[in-house]
C-alpha cells in the first residue's frame, strides 16, 4: 500500500485553473469509514460552485480536494464496518463538501455514504449517478408522491438531475411532460420516457398547461433548475399540487404568494445535507442501494456526454459551466 497519492486540490477559490496536481498522504479510514481506490468521479454544479467560492461554507479545508461523486473499489475498512469488505465495487457521495472529496487516488468516507455499485454499469458509469440520482429520487419519492396517471412536468429534462427525473417519473407511471430548449434535447427527453415535450423558450406556461393538462395544471412540477423556473412552477402546478425543487434561498426573487393562494406543497432537496451535517449518512447508502436496483432493472440509465481524465479537471469544469451538454460529464482516474 503506497503512503502517498495524487490529488487534484485547490488552495483558494477561483476559476477552473486553480486546480493543482499535488502529492499527499493516503488517508486512513476511521471507525465506521471505508477507504476507496477511486476509479471515477463526475461534475455537478455544487462542485464548481464550491470551487468558485459561491458557497464557502460547503468547502473542505484548504488544500481542498473537491467532488462529491465517486465510484471505485474498497481498499480498507475501519472498525465497526460490516456492510463492505476489501475488493467490493462501490459508488457513493462521501465528501467534496464539508470534508475532502474524491478527486484523488483514494477517498475515505462514512460507510453509510456508499452502496454496492450497480452490476449492469461499469464503475466509470456508476460515478455519474450519486448526486443526480439521489436528488431526483428524493424529489419524487420523498418530497412528494407520484401516482399512476399523474401529470408531471419536468424542467431541465436533459440535465443531470432532470434526465434521471424523467426516467423515474415514467417508471412511477406518470404522464411526463418535459421541457427542452432545442429540438435535440426534446428528442432525448422523449427517448428517456417523456410523453410530451415543450420548448419552454417559445411556449407560454398557460399554453402547455392547456395542451397537456386540459388547463387543470400539473399534479407535480419537478424543478432542478430554480431561479425563474420556480416562479413558473407555481403557475404550472394545479391547486393542491406539489412543486419539488433544488432551489436555494439566495438564487433570486421567488414569490411564494402563489403557494398560499393555491394551497401548494413545496419540497426542497439538499441531498448533500448528511455529509455536511455529519449525521444521517446511512440515508445516502440506503437510497443508493435502491437506485442500484433500479439501474439493474433498466429503469435508470445515466447519459454520459463526455469523459475527462483527472488531469483535465479544469477543462471539465469549463465545460460544465458553459452548460452545453446533456446528462453528465465524467472524470476518470487514468
Amino acid at each position: 500500500m503506497p503512503s502517498e497519492m495524487d490529488a487534484y486540490t485547490i488552495e483558494e477559490f477561483g476559476g477552473p485553473d486553480v486546480f493543482e496536481r499535488t502529492t499527499t498522504a493516503v488517508p486512513d479510514p476511521a471507525p465506521n469509514e471505508i477507504r476507496v481506490e477511486v476509479v471515477a468521479s463526475s461534475v455537478n454544479p455544487v462542485d464548481y460552485k464550491v470551487r468558485q467560492g459561491h458557497i464557502p461554507d460547503f468547502a473542505p479545508d484548504f488544500p481542498a480536494t473537491l467532488h462529491c461523486d465517486v465510484a471505485g473499489v474498497v481498499d480498507a475498512t475501519g472498525e465497526d464496518v460490516e456492510a463492505f469488505e476489501a475488493g467490493d465495487e462501490v459508488y457513493g457521495m462521501p465528501g467534496g463538501v464539508g470534508r475532502q472529496g474524491s478527486l484523488a487516488d483514494y477517498v475515505v468516507g462514512h460507510a453509510g455514504t456508499f452502496a454496492h455499485a450497480p452490476d449492469s454499469l461499469s464503475l466509470e458509469e456508476s460515478a455519474a449517478l450519486p448526486v443526480v440520482a439521489l436528488t431526483a429520487w428524493e424529489m419524487l419519492a420523498d418530497k412528494t408522491t407520484v401516482d399512476i396517471g399523474d401529470d408531471v412536468l419536468v424542467y431541465g429534462a436533459t440535465g443531470g438531475v432532470g434526465h434521471i427525473g424523467v426516467q423515474l417519473a415514467d417508471w412511477f407511471g406518470a404522464t411526463v411532460t418535459a421541457t427542452g430548449s432545442s429540438e435535440a434535447k426534446r428528442a432525448l427527453a422523449a427517448d428517456l420516457g417523456a410523453d410530451h415535450t415543450v420548448d419552454y423558450t417559445q411556449t407560454a406556461v398557460e399554453s402547455y398547461v392547456a395542451d397537456h393538462t386540459d388547463g387543470h395544471g400539473f399534479d407535480v412540477v419537478f424543478d432542478p433548475i430554480g431561479d425563474d423556473h420556480l416562479n413558473t412552477s407555481f403557475e404550472a402546478v394545479r391547486p393542491y399540487g406539489a412543486v419539488v425543487t433544488t432551489e436555494s434561498s439566495d438564487a433570486g426573487d421567488v414569490d411564494l404568494a402563489p403557494m398560499h393562494a393555491a394551497s401548494l406543497e413545496l419540497g426542497v432537496v439538499l441531498v448533500i445535507h448528511p455529509v455536511l451535517a455529519g449525521a444521517g449518512q446511512e440515508r445516502i447508502g440506503a437510497e443508493l442501494e435502491t437506485i442500484a436496483t433500479l439501474v439493474d432493472k433498466g429503469v435508470i440509465v445515466p447519459r454520459i456526454d463526455a469523459r475527462y481524465a483527472f488531469d483535465e479537471v479544469a477543462d471539465a469544469h469549463r465545460h460544465a459551466e458553459r452548460g452545453d451538454f446533456v446528462g453528465k460529464l465524467l472524470l476518470v482516474n487514468e
